[in-house]
């Protein structure tokens, strides 16, 4: 059930709004790409690292590969976490969220065109207050992009193979309604709580939804959707925005020219 009773959000907010969201480009002067990202009070650095190797099930066949490291930093939360590393076993939210970071970026990438190279992406949680992995996905993909233009204007990638621009937002119900870009105070009483990747093309890369306080409807299934691509057409905006493509880099980009595969939008 929706419902149209108000919701006093932090600093105002409407209900499809999002947070204040700040990208910083060029952070780590020795990553290929780097960004800082802020979503409100979340903050995540994120670095791009291109190493000349792929994993072992992918020698010999000519094409690149992108993964993800995720970690939240001791005072990232109101008390001190103990590091992962520390106990020497990643928790299992941990890894569930780097493998969605590194499957979500790789379908933005055209990977036989990458060759056969791996690009790390770490992102790393200076500060939680909800959203960290939306927060992620979106800022690697600024610190990715800087990656492979590197690699082109260097001479070893023949185009920028990027196959489309692609972010994340949250999405959830709380007190009966629909709200866009959960704090961590809205997401810890939500009854419903989703995180939606997508492309430029309006097309669902990742939908992650838990009822966690009462199961939701059809209705409010598409409700979420439409919120979230809203919110996530601004967040490409400000990527493309802050990553600034020159006439020749869009040139470069192995989807130049190419019409959107779903035919919408």
């Amino acid at each position: 059930m929706v419902s149209t009773q108000e919701v006093v959000r932090s600093h105002g907010r409407a209900p499809e709004e999002l947070r204040q969201i700040c990208m910083e480009r060029k952070v780590n002067i020795h990553a290929e790409g780097s960004s800082l990202i802020s979503f409100g009070n979340t903050r995540v650095l994120c670095t791009a690292s291109v190493e000349e190797k792929v994993p072992p099930f992918l020698r010999g066949k000519g094409s690149g590969w992108i993964t993800a490291e995720y970690s939240m930093l001791p005072r990232s939360t109101g008390t001190r976490m103990f590091r992962e590393s520390t106990a020497g076993k990643l928790k299992g939210r941990t890894q569930e969220i780097q493998r969605l970071i590194g499957r979500s970026l790789r379908t933005a990438v055209d990977l036989p065109l990458l060759g056969e190279r791996t690009i790390w992406l770490d992102c790393d949680v200076l500060q939680a207050d909800g959203g960290t992995r939306t927060a992620a996905i979106t800022g690697a993909f600024v610190a990715l992009t800087d990656a492979l233009r590197g690699l082109w204007r260097k001479g070893s990638l023949s185009s920028i193979p990027l196959s489309c621009f692609l972010a994340a937002v949250s999405v959830g119900r709380v007190e009966g309604r629909l709200l866009l870009d959960l704090d961590y105070q809205e997401d810890s009483t939500a009854d419903v709580d989703c995180n939606v990747v997508l492309n430029e093309w309006g097309e669902y890369v990742e939908i992650q939804g838990t009822a966690e306080g009462s199961v939701f409807s059809r209705k409010d299934l598409l409700g979420f959707l439409d919120m979230a691509e809203s919110g996530i057409a601004r967040l490409i905006h400000l990527q493309k925005e802050v990553l600034e493509l020159t006439p020749e880099e869009m040139e470069a980009l192995s989807s130049h020219g190419k019409k959107n595969p779903s035919g919408e939008h």
